[in-house]
């Protein structure tokens, strides 16, 4: 009796230290995170830059012991910036490859595409590189925006070229897509606060640089400003040829998404005072913590990529993911990992403070306002 007794204990240990075993190798296990980004084509550099951001992020925070043990992952694949790719990729990404996430995606229109899948698999859609309003409203919990929206700064532009130097004729370049409709109409709202409308506007196709169309429609109606709501590619080729073709002193603005360093890249000796409003702090502002932080990790892990805006950006949100998966109690899940963003609220990053709520999931409203002269600076009071 004593042995039978001895014989099923020593069985139930040994089925115990199995299952502890396997549980310890589960919680092992890489997290592994999924991108779909523009990674080729003529806007191949803003999700080049994003991806080179979260890399250097994730690498800091392996070196750093992981997330409770666990090595961050991410699978990154290429949709060239095209919705349907974009809808093949998170699908694959979600039900082949079991991510705990998705991260950094990069535009709106490969976003509108996916958002339906996101909220059908429940899964955190975190730190897309658009501000598009139908990622913000009305509100989906699954969806984690770290960056201010299109609107915010398309407002902030009409208040620095209405309110501040005085400008009366504004027309608008755009891309014909749910992204470039998306600035087009953030420009409206705020010129219609001020009683204000366009004069012109003039669009183009999405991953071309035929803007001819546009040039012609736009300049018709002899604007002082033209705000741009493009990728780089197509707003340099835009500002070059109404430099060359129109000449005059006209004003030319773009949003975030444009990728700053690499319009000034495509524009060279075009790109005097051009002015592109940002979502994230100068990557030369030394003075913030996280940028130094930022800089010290791209010369260690992604020294081949560019200090940029978008690759910083990249960074914020790798570094944001970290902090908030670590301070879940527990097990990490997706819904744990949403809730307590929720309930923290509050995440410093070093100089730069991000606040979430239950019905607020926009860590950032800061909006900054930069002048390509020929470096890219940011635009002081009264200039």
């Amino acid at each position: 009796m004593i042995l039978r007794r001895s014989l099923v204990l020593f069985i139930f240990l040994a089925s115990w230290l199995q299952g502890a075993a396997v549980t310890a190798v589960e919680s092992l296990k890489p997290l592994v995170l999924g991108q779909s980004a523009v990674l080729s084509g003529p806007a191949q550099n803003l999700g080049l830059e994003m991806r080179a951001g979260l890399l250097a992020a994730f690498s800091l925070i392996n070196d750093n012991g992981g997330i409770k043990d666990r090595e961050v992952v991410l699978l990154s694949r290429d949709d060239g910036y095209e919705p349907d790719k974009a809808v093949r990729n998170t699908k694959e990404l979600i039900y082949d490859d079991h991510v705990f996430a998705l991260i950094g995606a990069v535009g709106t229109p490969t976003a509108k595409a996916v958002v339906p899948i996101v909220n059908e698999a429940r899964i955190p859609f975190f730190g897309p590189f658009t501000g598009a309003e139908i990622l913000r409203s009305p509100f989906q919990p699954y969806i984690i925006n770290v960056r201010a929206s299109y609107y915010e700064e398309l407002e902030k532009l009409a208040s620095y070229l209405i309110d501040g130097k005085k400008f009366r004729r504004i027309a608008c370049f755009y891309q014909n897509d749910s992204y470039g409709y998306d600035g087009l109409r953030g420009i409206e709202i705020a010129l219609a606060k001020r009683g204000m409308q366009l004069v012109s506007q003039g669009g183009y196709e999405r991953n071309t640089v035929a803007v001819m169309g546009a040039l012609q429609d736009i300049y018709e109606a002899k604007p002082e400003v033209v705000v741009l709501v493009g990728a780089y590619a197509a707003c340099a080729e835009f500002i070059k040829l109404s430099k060359i073709k129109v000449g005059g002193d006209i004003t030319f603005c773009n949003i975030s998404f444009v990728g700053t360093e690499s319009l000034r890249g495509a524009l060279g000796g075009y790109g005097r005072d051009v002015v592109v409003s940002q979502v994230v702090p100068s990557p030369d502002d030394n003075d913030i913590e996280l940028i130094r932080e930022y800089k010290r990790a791209m010369a260690k892990y992604q020294h081949d990529s560019p200090i940029s805006f978008t690759s910083l950006e990249g960074y914020i949100g790798g570094k944001l993911f970290g902090e908030i998966a670590r301070a879940v109690e527990g097990e990490l899940t997706r819904e744990k990992f949403i809730t307590t963003m929720e309930e923290v609220s509050r995440f410093d990053l070093g100089g730069l403070v991000l606040r979430f709520s239950p019905k607020d999931h926009q860590g950032m409203d800061n909006i900054y306002l930069t002048r390509i002269y020929p470096a890219v600076r940011k635009l002081e009071a009264g200039e």
